[in-house]
């Protein structure tokens, strides 16, 4: 994605809403009118966004757009300064990150963010702190070590000795753990091999075929409006696109601005 992106035209965007969801589609996840600051500096500007289950959705920008931001607000790391956070109907901007946890909302951070001190298996299971299931968690565990093969064989493993797609796919398999029903992703190909990327997105696809809504932050845009439904695209702090993604795929000003053309 270019670091200085060429400022794209808002009246290209067209907003088309959730696609092939009937009339009255319900958002499990939405921005309404959401502006965030960090002292005097405004961060997000009226942006309105929603995330539909079963989708995969991208947000697009260039640094300093507000991407992260956004992340945060709707994990509850940051708290707007007006507008609302809306998770399954109900305005969340007063609750704690552990309570969107326990509703269905969780994250894959940037750089993965394992304790790299602890096995891959620790990390693992602490990504179901929040639950006493103690036959649902083994089944979802099962699950894992099915989906990604190569942390099974590894669960003893501290996990800062894994290589970069191991540890992603750990970061992945520990987010799992929530049983989330929206799966946050920032920048999930940061810091991978090339020949990695590819198997990632696969992975990605895969989770997101298992019926988990997926909202993602990635810097590779051709890769993410590959596998998205919808894309946004932020220039600082303002939403200036909205569109499916074989549309915004197909946007010159896109296109010139953020993926090479």
């Amino acid at each position: 994605m270019a670091e200085h992106e060429t400022p794209v035209d808002p009246s290209d965007a067209t907003n088309p809403g959730p696609a092939n969801r009937g009339e009255d589609p319900v958002a499990l996840l939405e921005f309404r009118g959401v502006n965030t600051h960090y002292g005097a500096v405004h961060i997000l500007k009226d942006v309105d966004l929603a995330i539909y289950p079963g989708e995969l959705v991208c947000l697009l920008g260039g640094n300093a757009s507000g991407k992260s931001t956004t992340l945060k607000t709707l994990l509850g790391m940051v708290t707007p300064t007006t507008g609302d956070v809306v998770l399954d109907g109900e305005v969340v901007n007063d609750k704690s990150t552990s309570y969107r946890v326990e509703r269905g909302v969780t994250m894959v951070p940037e750089n993965r963010r394992l304790f790299k001190r602890l096995s891959v298996k620790e990390n693992l299971e602490l990504g179901a702190y929040l639950r006493n299931d103690k036959a649902g968690i083994n089944e979802d565990l099962d699950r894992i070590y099915t989906m990604f093969p190569r942390v099974k064989e590894r669960l003893s493993q501290k996990a800062g000795t894994l290589s970069g797609g191991e540890q992603q796919m750990v970061a992945m398999g520990r987010a799992l753990m929530s049983r989330p029903r929206v799966l946050l992703m920032d920048e999930p190909s940061m810091g991978l091999a090339p020949a990695l990327v590819q198997t990632n997105f696969e992975l990605i696809q895969q989770i997101h075929s298992e019926g988990v809504a997926i909202f993602m932050v990635e810097q590779n845009a051709n890769m993410a409006l590959s596998i998205a439904d919808r894309g946004w695209v932020l220039q600082t702090g303002k939403v200036v696109l909205d569109d499916t993604a074989d549309a915004l795929l197909a946007n010159e000003q896109l296109r010139s601005a953020y993926l090479g053309h």
